[in-house]
């Protein structure tokens, strides 16, 4: 390939704003993919965010007719008796659209399509991604699958629920197309994961520097590898599931509906096996970042890197094995408690991730960055999402918790409290590097303090909810539970701060912040070896991999001079570089 752009970075304008545009949108620039995804689904997620926040307001009053016969606590539609329904009927359409925004076009996409995107051929050392073309299709196929779903809303929404159950779903009195709209949506979605994930394991298997072997590649690279083995694998079945689901809704051909010959419960255990593995694919990206800013920002080499690398693979195997624990109340005793068993081996590779995050900050040299602090919640959030799995995977109490607010809590924890979370601790940790400006270190500080405070006031009172009875996706409730939806409905007002303190650091630093360092937290993997943002074709030279992504106590990072970075004493410092070919550190 042709050095033609080395003058400039991959964000260099190519003439005037027609011609830049046009380079944009026909552009097989893995970075340029990653950051149009990253604007893509930042743009979901407030979509998605806004209808939460609507959510929460509804439920601030639990619904009451007067002696009037007026309806208070009704957030939408007119204030009379027969509004209740119009009123419930928004919130299911509302739900419905949170709950598919966030999981199909945010939470899975959000760290492979854009940092994986961005990240992955600079952290081997390649030039780009395996097929740069298919890399182009898959986010126009993303769009498109976005559209098709939010297109339903136009049309009047869906009040199915996030997972279309049928029945339901294939005899809703809703609009006919809007439903088939919005599953052709997360159909359509799903090729754009899979052409994503075949993608990254292709670059994975071929295009690693010289010298990179298996385990000189960062964590990150291991962990949406695991991803992308998921996505290609479990990403079908949805495909067919919501396929099948159509031919119903569209034909009447009986496939789920027990009324025409079908079973409800099939397309349930359709459905999970494919979004039980999915829940891994938008965790196990969140586990990748902090693999990489926890070592970074605490200058100290990951503690137990194979079994870090080995804990990801298993994760992803065991995935495969516990879509069941989901319909503990629709399943025989025997395979409830076989299902039971198999969701605790889950606990067992995440937590030698969690004892080795924690074992690598014990005596590091820890600074408390942006990402830090994200990552420091990230560990807070998630182990409290990991531990209220226990009861959720204990047949005894499943049966007091199910379909209860401690289902959404817990779930929040992982997703939110797991995937956004560590979201935002790899924008903040890579954000030099994808647009070569630093941001206001203070003010992310303090959207980070006010997004966790607000995350907890907004989620963990549901634990209480839940264990008291409350059941989720309900419209209005008993009044006993009111200061519980109450005080969750204020924080998610303090959460939606946090996150417009984020827009707006992001925006300043987009246009006034100092130019990046080319390695300003003292990274030694290989993309901080690029240029800050990077040039068209990543590296100015043949990068060779000369030493472990880890080795913090006896390689000097690139940008970096020996005289800034403190060695052990009689250790000879190796000073590291893209273009160096000096015998490779055995760090490992």
């Amino acid at each position: 390939m042709a050095h033609d752009h080395h003058h400039g970075s991959y964000l260099t304008p190519k003439g005037g704003t027609l011609a830049t545009v046009l380079d944009w949108a026909t552009t097989v620039d893995h970075k340029k993919i990653g950051v149009m995804y990253l604007f893509a689904v930042l743009f979901m997620f407030f979509l998605g965010g806004v209808a939460a926040v609507a959510l929460r307001t509804e439920l601030w009053d639990p619904v009451r007719i007067n002696e009037a016969g007026q309806v208070t606590g009704q957030l939408f539609g007119p204030a009379d008796a027969t509004s209740v329904a119009t009123g419930n009927d928004i919130y299911n359409r509302l739900f419905t659209l949170h709950g598919a925004i966030m999981v199909f076009m945010v939470i899975v996409p959000s760290v492979p399509a854009s940092l994986g995107n961005f990240l992955i051929p600079l952290m081997l050392g390649a030039k780009d991604v395996a097929f740069p073309r298919l890399n182009l299709l898959s986010w126009y196929i993303y769009v498109i699958g976005s559209i098709f779903a939010v297109s339903s809303i136009v049309l009047g929404g869906v009040d199915t629920g996030w997972t279309f159950y049928t029945p339901y779903s294939t005899s809703t009195d809703a609009d006919m197309m809007r439903v088939v709209y919005m599953v052709l949506g997360a159909f359509i979605l799903g090729f754009s994961s899979i052409l994503t994930g075949l993608n990254f394991v292709v670059t994975v298997h071929k295009l690693r520097a010289p010298g990179m072997g298996w385990f000189d590649m960062p964590l990150f690279v291991w962990g949406l590898y695991a991803t992308s083995i998921i996505q290609v694998l479990a990403t079908p079945v949805i495909g067919i599931t919501l396929l099948l689901l159509t031919f119903e809704r569209l034909f009447g051909i009986g496939i789920f509906d027990p009324a025409k010959g079908g079973d409800p419960v099939l397309y349930q255990h359709f459905f999970w096996f494919y979004s039980h593995p999915v829940v891994y694919v938008m965790i196990l990206p969140a586990m990748a970042i902090i693999n990489e800013v926890i070592p970074v920002h605490s200058r100290k080499a990951i503690f137990g890197y194979k079994s870090m690398a080995f804990a990801s693979l298993a994760i992803a195997a065991v995935a495969f094995l516990v879509w069941g624990h989901h319909m503990f109340t629709s399943m025989s005793e025997m395979a409830s408690a076989i299902f039971s068993g198999l969701t605790f081996l889950v606990a067992i590779p995440t937590a030698v991730k969690m004892f080795n995050w924690i074992a690598t900050l014990y005596k590091g040299s820890i600074s408390l960055t942006t990402p830090m602090i994200y990552a420091v919640n990230f560990l807070v959030l998630f182990a409290i999402g990991g531990l209220t799995g226990l009861p959720l995977a204990t047949l005894s109490t499943d049966l007091h918790l199910h379909d209860s607010y401690f289902v959404v809590a817990h779930f929040h924890y992982v997703m939110m409290g797991g995937t956004i979370i560590a979201l935002l601790a790899g924008l903040h940790h890579w954000w030099p590097k994808m647009f070569g400006k630093m941001y206001n270190a203070f003010w992310a500080n303090i959207g980070a303090i006010v997004v966790f405070i607000g995350f907890n006031v907004t989620f963990f009172t549901q634990f209480f909810m839940g264990v008291q009875g409350m059941p989720r996706r309900y419209a209005s409730y008993v009044e006993d539970f009111q200061i519980y939806h109450q005080i969750s409905t204020i924080g998610s007002y303090i959460l939606a701060v946090g996150f417009f303190i984020h827009l707006f650091v992001f925006i300043h630093s987009l246009a006034a912040g100092k130019k990046a360092a080319q390695n300003p937290w003292g990274g030694l993997t290989m993309e901080w070896a690029a240029d800050s943002p990077p040039i068209e074709h990543n590296f100015a030279h043949e990068p060779v991999c000369t030493h472990g992504p880890y080795d913090f106590d006896r390689v000097v990072p690139p940008g970096w001079k020996e005289a800034d970075w403190p060695v052990p004493e009689g250790v000879k410092p190796q000073l590291s570089g893209a273009e160096l070919t000096s015998h490779k550190g055995g760090g490992h």
